[in-house]
């Protein structure tokens, strides 16, 4: 599942390690995301929505 979170990210001007605290995860977790090395959980993908206020598929561009 590719995302858009270091674009979205960016935008805000918001450090992996702010958005990490901001969500209750590490560095680590916002990388690996990033990076496409790890897909969220359900309960952190909703948590990212109402982070940055915005629909799942808006954060999250799901491919088969």
């Amino acid at each position: 599942m590719e995302n858009r979170l270091k674009d979205l990210r960016a935008k805000k001007q918001v450090s992996q390690n702010d958005l990490a605290k901001a969500l209750s995860v590490s560095r680590q977790t916002i990388n690996s995301i990033e990076n496409g090395k790890f897909d969220p959980s359900l309960t952190l993908a909703i948590k990212m929505t109402q982070y940055f206020n915005l629909p799942l598929e808006k954060i999250f561009i799901y491919k088969d």
